[in-house]
């Protein structure tokens, strides 16, 4: 098949991610993929590059730009797919629409996080486009739900749960004295990561206290903050007001986190939304005891007190109970950890996510 995949960006998103893996997969199952970015490029093209699949940028300049749907549309024309399949809200307005008018047989959009900001309006725009779309895909059941509270017919969407590359057997491997080298944290203590942007939807200002909260409590706990956003100048001067670096560390985007996490005690997840949180099920796993934020999102992956532990969202005090307990009795925490790594291992391969969209596609076009 010949499958264009269109996205707004390609920065350092979840969703981002699974583009590039589905991509890369498709590729090598020996389908014909583009990647077309409706707006700008960004760092997780390297990737797709590496594996060869090719990259097309439109350039969309501002929120309502007609010349960029032109733009689409002559690209899915001169390309003529079998299937274009749309990702999150400004790829899957401009991408429908651009497909619908290129005669694309199939087009698929992709909702992939309850989204708490978008207004009626957004949900009118969902709600036609919908009326093009063969299928909507999903990661997660919570997000279904969301939008088909918001008026979204049920029988459009299909749920593919997120996949994640297992570690490949030749990875390079590094001991807990290098790791706390790499991170500047004198060894002994308690390591306990949170990943992702920082930006208010992940409330890392409630991992701040709650760090705080733990250090002060047990005296040997740090928490290291991995990733890099709009909120970073805000954070750190939080974290200074109410902490110290020695409890709560940022340590920036970074590309060794598959090499630090499995030396990791905790992983923590605050967020007060997601679709499904591949820094989550990238913690899993590495075998790490996970204590999440209880949303839809995490819900479908953290099963409390079998695979992980759940919190209210914003409830500090709740998250660092359970982290004490978790570190007061360390064996029960290895066994939720290995639950957790097993269901991560039978549920959320990447070879799953991406032979599930392969049979999607199947279906679909062998009906168009």
């Amino acid at each position: 098949m010949k499958i264009a995949l269109v996205i707004p960006t390609m920065d350092r998103g979840g969703a981002e991610k699974q583009v590039v893996l589905l991509a890369i997969g498709l590729k090598e199952a020996g389908h014909d993929v583009r990647v077309i970015l409706l707006t700008r490029d960004g760092p997780r093209s390297e990737g797709l590059r590496r594996a060869g699949v090719p990259v097309v940028l439109i350039g969309k300049r501002f929120k309502l730009d007609p010349t960029a749907l032109t733009r689409l549309k002559k690209v899915l024309t001169e390309f003529a797919p079998d299937v274009v399949h749309t990702w999150l809200f400004a790829a899957n307005s401009f991408g429908r629409v651009a497909a619908k008018w290129a005669g694309v047989p199939v087009i698929i959009a992709s909702e992939r996080c309850v989204d708490p900001w978008k207004t009626a309006w957004h949900f009118r725009i969902d709600q036609r486009l919908q009326r093009w779309s063969n299928a909507i895909t999903t990661n997660s059941s919570g997000v279904k739900d969301f939008y088909v509270a918001n008026g979204l017919d049920p029988e459009k969407f299909v749920v593919i749960p997120n996949g994640v590359e297992l570690p490949p057997a030749d990875s390079v491997q590094i001991d807990r004295a290098e790791v706390y080298q790499r991170l500047e944290i004198p060894e002994g203590r308690k390591l306990i990561f949170a990943v992702g942007r920082l930006w208010p939807q992940k409330r890392i200002r409630d991992l701040i206290w709650a760090g705080e909260l733990l250090a002060t409590a047990r005296g040997d706990t740090t928490l290291v903050v991995l990733g890099d956003g709009p909120q970073r100048d805000e954070l750190v001067r939080h974290r200074d007001a109410v902490s110290a670096p020695m409890h709560v560390r940022f340590a920036g985007q970074r590309d060794d986190i598959a090499q630090l996490l499995p030396h990791a005690d905790q992983f923590w997840n605050a967020s007060e939304y997601e679709g499904q949180s591949n820094a989550v099920i990238e913690a899993m796993l590495a075998k790490v005891p996970v204590i999440a934020s209880d949303i839809p999102g995490n819900q479908d992956l953290v099963s409390d007190g079998e695979t992980g532990w759940l919190f209210p969202v914003g409830d500090e005090a709740a998250l660092v109970r359970l982290s004490l307990a978790a570190f007061n009795d360390p064996e029960n925490a290895g066994q939720i950890a290995s639950n957790a790594r097993d269901r991560i291992q039978s549920e959320f391969t990447l070879k799953k996510m991406v032979q599930r969209h392969i049979e999607l596609y199947q279906r679909l076009s062998s009906n168009a």
